[in-house]
């Protein structure tokens, strides 16, 4: 096999890779090593046990970095004035191409080890679904990767500057850190806290032990009050996590408007990131308020935009996010910066929806809470009593709360036109303002079941090819929904409505 080096235009990936996988393995099998070891010594001896794992620890890191050797010897890439080009394989040679004029995202990302080292990996993407519309160069030096997110985005300005500012649009402000405790990955991971714990015992075989430790610790209590501890207890070890994960990912966050017309957002503490979105493909923003964010006043700017990267990382990266969870002031004055609007079209008075829409919101919610009451009650007649004191106290608990979340999201929903901009608003646990560019809708999807039609009510639905793709106007008044649609963008539902005779 011939081991020429591959022609001037063509570049290799950095070789300092081989070094990385190798760290990046040695560290999993440091981690596997000790319940590796300690499941050996139940047919061999300890120093027997561990020089068994030294030599197989060894040798799966040589095998992948030989792996990676071979992977950054088979791979190069090429910047042409057309398109990129990247090649890789070793017996069946991959060769995959993107245009250049589709290209709308080049994003570097950084792990704490890369960091060290001076590199980057660099995603190049179409925003097309589907692995094959991104390249992907993993790794290669910050300054290549820089060089080439400068010149596959060059663009010719295309926004008016405005009066709004270019450069630093937001910073990082420490005291938002509050609200990462208020969101719903707090008890996700106090949850996942609680089993890594019981994994980990079981690997040790040390799983029992633990049981018995924790019922010692609460022999004399009762069984109520020992539930409410350890849920406690998991919610505290999901707040610790909650921050830690919040201080991972936006620490050193900076948004900017660079020359171009380019928004670039960079965050991140032991992983860094760079995500680029072009303006002329922002086609507004999505101001969303978790539950308990919007409790403490707060709320997150996402961009709707055309061309973002839609594939498995990008989705596990808020890749879209412009603003993490701060003082809703705040996220609207930066939607207006975004948007280069004088207003906010998020802050914009919406018109309120029928109170028909109340009803359909508390039916809704009334009967999500009592199904499973009524089903409790019937095995409590079957069965035992116990199970109807549970029911009773279901209902007294759930009912309460139904009524107060569905009468929440009924005050919730809401749209206006501002400007260039439509708006609509929905949601309770997860309330969005998104202000969508009247230009960028491409279709209406309009929904009116049997019981919609009876109360007078339709759903509206914007269809563009940016974002989420579909924004609703949920249980509007049936003629206004309509006439909101066509106001919206004159023309595109005129010929599907009804009109009446002329001088009816």
């Amino acid at each position: 096999m011939s081991t020429a080096a591959p022609p001037a235009d063509w570049h290799r990936l950095d070789p300092r890779t081989v070094l990385v996988t190798a760290l990046v393995v040695a560290g999993v099998v440091a981690g596997a090593a000790i319940p590796v070891t300690l499941g050996l010594t139940r047919w061999s001896s300890l120093p027997v046990a561990v020089l068994q794992v030294l030599a197989g620890a060894l040798l799966v890191i040589g095998v992948a970095a030989g792996a990676d050797r071979v992977r950054w010897h088979r791979t190069r890439y090429r910047i042409g004035t057309e398109r990129v080009d990247l090649h890789t394989g070793l017996l069946l040679v991959k060769r995959r191409s993107l245009a250049r004029s589709r290209i709308r995202t080049v994003d570097l990302t950084a792990n704490l080890m890369l960091r060290l080292l001076g590199l980057v990996t660099v995603r190049i993407g179409t925003g097309e679904q589907g692995s094959e519309s991104t390249l992907v160069l993993d790794p290669v030096t910050r300054a290549e990767g820089e060089r080439l997110r400068l010149l596959l985005l060059e663009r010719a300005a295309t926004a008016s500057p405005g009066v709004h500012r270019e450069g630093e649009l937001a910073v990082l402000d420490p005291r938002w850190i509050r609200y990462a405790p208020v969101s719903f990955v707090a008890p996700m991971l106090g949850g996942a806290a609680a089993g890594a714990v019981m994994q980990v015992s079981d690997w040790v075989g040390a799983q029992g032990q633990v049981i018995e430790w924790v019922g010692d610790r609460f022999r004399e209590t009762s069984l109520l009050w020992t539930i409410i501890v350890l849920v406690l207890a998991a919610l505290v070890a999901g707040v610790v996590g909650a921050l830690g994960l919040w201080i991972e990912m936006w620490w050193n966050y900076r948004l900017e408007r660079e020359a171009g017309g380019t928004l670039r957002v960079r965050r991140g503490l032991f992983t860094s990131r760079s995500i680029s979105v072009e303006e002329a493909r922002l086609r507004g923003v999505d101001l969303v308020e978790p539950l308990g964010v919007r409790l403490l006043g707060a709320a997150r700017l996402d961009a709707i935009t055309t061309g973002l990267a839609k594939d498995h990382e990008a989705r596990n990266a808020d890749h879209n996010t412009l603003l993490p969870a701060a003082p809703r002031t705040r996220a609207d004055a930066l939607a207006a910066d975004v948007l280069r609007e004088p207003d906010t079209p998020t802050g914009a008075a919406l018109t309120p929806h029928p109170r028909a829409a109340r009803g359909r919101r508390l039916r809704w919610s009334l009967a999500a809470v009592l199904a499973p009451v009524l089903i409790l009650t019937l095995l409590g007649v079957l069965l035992t009593p116990v199970l109807l004191w549970i029911a009773l106290g279901c209902a007294v608990v759930a009912v309460p709360v139904a009524v107060a979340l569905a009468r929440d999201a009924y005050r919730a929903l809401g749209h206006a036109l501002s400007g260039r901009y439509l708006v609509t608003r929905s949601g309770t646990v997860r309330r969005s303002t998104a202000a969508l560019e009247r230009a960028g809708v491409i279709g209406w999807t309009v929904k009116q079941s049997v019981f919609q039609r009876r109360a007078g009510l339709l759903s509206i639905t914007a269809t563009t090819a940016a974002g989420g793709g579909a924004y609703t106007a949920y249980d509007t008044d049936a003629s206004e929904g309509l006439a909101f649609a066509a106001d919206a963008v004159p023309g595109l539902l005129e010929p599907f409505l009804e009109r009446s005779p002329k001088g009816a």
